[in-house]
């Protein structure tokens, strides 16, 4: 993308601050709903309907299995149906999906929902959120990126203890369906009045893509397939969160002991937070550092807090370690739209998007499976997370492998 000369992006007037305000609210309800939200689903419908366990969390894994396929055909869906029709296709379907979680009453009810919910994962997530926000900025496109995804993290800090909270006074069905008025009441306004593409008007002296020029049709997933840096982008991006969501999902199961139930509760809460904190810290920032540079020092951050904290008992090193280690949770999905930027092009931008997400997606998903496996083969946590430690260093060396100078991909 062309640079927006003469366009203040710095500015709180540049209409893309709002458009990043949109996004931040549709992140806060679409993984606050879609992600973190998922575990007070397993609870209350096992409570309600004495579900097995084994049940909603096969819905669960269906659920971002088929989030991963259909995000493929994200740049097919803008360029037909355009950017705000998805949206709100998106947003109807999770408000569906919210709706019938608390009505449910059959376990079939229960698939329909997640596979709505996986619809709405494709209007309003992490790929378009990227596409939207990479047509907007180019100067501070890392700070906007950063601001939007922080809607995410914000949605399991607030949006969970909330329903949590509202399900034990007025129980999960009453509290399923205000948090769904809720999230429609706030986000159907903004995404009606602030979401689109750059107006041509304001941007085309300045070189920008405006309309539906901004997603051409007819990419070739296959020259993307061919092409070395996007590998080089996705597979290191899917090994660190493979490893990223195998410590998340083990990290109380592995703290209790060692800390107790309520200092491990502790412990995700401070992760969540640093995590916000890494995304503002590195929004500041990004957009003058190397994102691949930025990629890896991440990378073995992460790795380093995991060999720390695999060698120490003390919990205010436990603590610490965990801090070190959520500042760069959430940077892990912010870096690949700067990669593709710079090193794909803006015209394959979405589907790149959409390709790299759907195989991280489905590597990662297994990272939860990988540790529980590994630990009950050696009866501790140790060796797993040793394992996520060679991981991440494996991660962090793949990323900074620059293969030649990498043709932009065009449409065929």
């Amino acid at each position: 993308m062309i640079s927006a000369t003469g366009v203040d992006e710095s500015s709180p007037h540049y209409p893309g601050w709002r458009v990043v305000l949109a996004c931040f609210l549709m992140a806060f309800f679409m993984f606050g709903f879609g992600l973190y939200g998922q575990g007070v689903y397993l609870a209350e419908l096992q409570r309600a309907h004495g579900w097995p366990g084994t049940l909603v969390s096969a819905a669960s894994t269906f659920s971002f299995l088929l989030t991963s396929i259909l995000v493929v055909f994200t740049d097919d869906l803008l360029a037909s149906i355009g950017l705000r029709a998805l949206i709100l296709c998106g947003l109807s379907a999770l408000g569906a999906s919210t709706v019938l979680l608390g009505l449910m009453q059959s376990p079939w009810q229960l698939y329909l929902a997640y596979a709505l919910m996986s619809v709405g994962w494709t209007g309003m997530g992490t790929v378009v959120i990227a596409t939207v926000l990479n047509a907007w900025f180019e100067r501070r496109r890392g700070l906007a990126l950063s601001l939007a995804f922080n809607g995410a993290t914000c949605g399991g800090i607030v949006l969970v203890p909330l329903l949590l909270a509202l399900s034990e006074s007025v129980g999960f069905r009453c509290a399923m369906l205000a948090a769904t008025i809720a999230m429609v009441a706030l986000v159907l306004p903004v995404v009606v009045v602030f979401i689109r593409w750059p107006a041509a008007a304001s941007l085309q002296s300045a070189g920008r893509l405006s309309g539906s020029a901004v997603v051409p049709r007819g990419h070739s997933r296959r020259a993307l397939l061919a092409n070395a840096a996007f590998w080089t982008m996705v597979l290191p991006i899917a090994i660190a969160l493979l490893a990223q969501m195998g410590f998340i999902i083990h990290q109380v199961t592995f703290l209790e002991p060692l800390i107790g139930r309520s200092s491990a509760g502790l412990a995700v809460t401070i992760m969540a937070a640093m995590a916000v904190v890494g995304r503002l810290s590195l929004g500041l920032f990004v957009d003058r550092l190397d994102p691949r540079l930025a990629c890896a020092a991440s990378m073995t951050s992460q790795a380093a807090a995991l060999l720390v904290l695999l060698q120490s008992e003390s919990p205010t090193v436990l603590l610490v370690c965990c801090a070190v280690y959520g500042f760069s949770i959430g940077n892990m999905i912010t870096f690949p739209p700067l990669i593709i930027q710079r090193e794909i092009g803006s015209t394959a931008f979405a589907a790149a998007m959409g390709l790299g997400t759907s195989i991280s997606g489905i590597v990662s998903a297994f990272g939860p499976g990988i540790i529980g496996l590994v630990r009950s083969l050696t009866g501790n946590y140790t060796t797993a997370f040793a394992l996520c430690v060679a991981l991440d260093l494996v991660a962090a060396s793949v990323v900074l492998w620059r293969p030649g100078r990498s043709a932009k991909v065009v449409a065929p």
